[in-house]
């Protein structure tokens, strides 16, 4: 089992749960806005700029086992479209919904006798989140719906028609771009044609001369 040990309460992603006094049924609504943690996204394709303002949007509901927190992150990310490399800006709103269980309870609430050290219970416990000195820390709930939130392939806009791929110039600046298709296979074939041409010229004009000199001969 991992706790959350040492938590700072003046952390803001750091909330504290004493309100709802562990009684069932309790809840409690907060909002807070937050400077974005570092590397708050998709790491170099797009993300919540470091310090940037984020709102918190939280409802903690006491159960039997911890606390249900659900909520709603909302920011402004910023990236690069991936077809025609422009910066972008887009608005996020990241939904989320996690249980932080008290330590010393049971996923039926009950107070566990003694703390479980078999390989099972550690298995178990090993991907859950944990109210210690009743805080819980928000962070990787948030990271983890920030992520999933963001595209993998952001774009300036759904038709943004990208790069040319002859020069790089931007499409949507210049809609009628366009570069002459030349085939090179055409080409070759004009180039050949005209070495052809060339050499059935010289051989004309070379071979005129031979046959004037025969006719001075037979004049003589």
């Amino acid at each position: 089992m991992v706790l959350n040990a040492h938590l700072d309460h003046r952390n803001p992603l750091v909330f504290d749960t004493h309100e709802l006094g562990r009684r069932p049924g309790a809840l409690q609504r907060l909002t807070r806005t937050i400077d974005a943690p570092k590397d708050l996204g998709l790491q170099g394709v797009i993300g919540v700029p470091e310090g940037a303002p984020v709102k918190l949007e939280l409802r903690l509901e006491s159960v039997m086992e911890g606390v249900l927190v659900t909520g709603t992150a909302r920011a402004s990310a910023e990236g690069e479209c991936v077809r025609c490399l422009e910066p972008l800006e887009q608005q996020l709103a990241a939904d989320f919904q996690e249980m932080f269980s008290y330590p010393d309870a049971d996923d039926r609430g009950r107070v566990k006798a003694e703390p479980a050290d078999d390989a099972e219970g550690s298995a178990e416990d090993e991907d859950r989140l944990f109210i210690e000195d009743g805080l819980f820390d928000l962070e990787p709930v948030l990271r983890d719906a920030v992520v999933l939130a963001l595209p993998m392939q952001p774009v300036c806009q759904d038709d943004c028609p990208g790069l040319c791929s002859q020069c790089g110039v931007r499409l949507a600046d210049d809609p009628d771009h366009h570069h002459d298709a030349v085939d090179i296979r055409w080409a070759a074939l004009q180039g050949l044609a005209g070495s052809s041409g060339d050499g059935e010229k010289d051989e004309l004009s070379g071979g005129a001369l031979p046959t004037a000199h025969v006719d001075e001969k037979q004049e003589k």
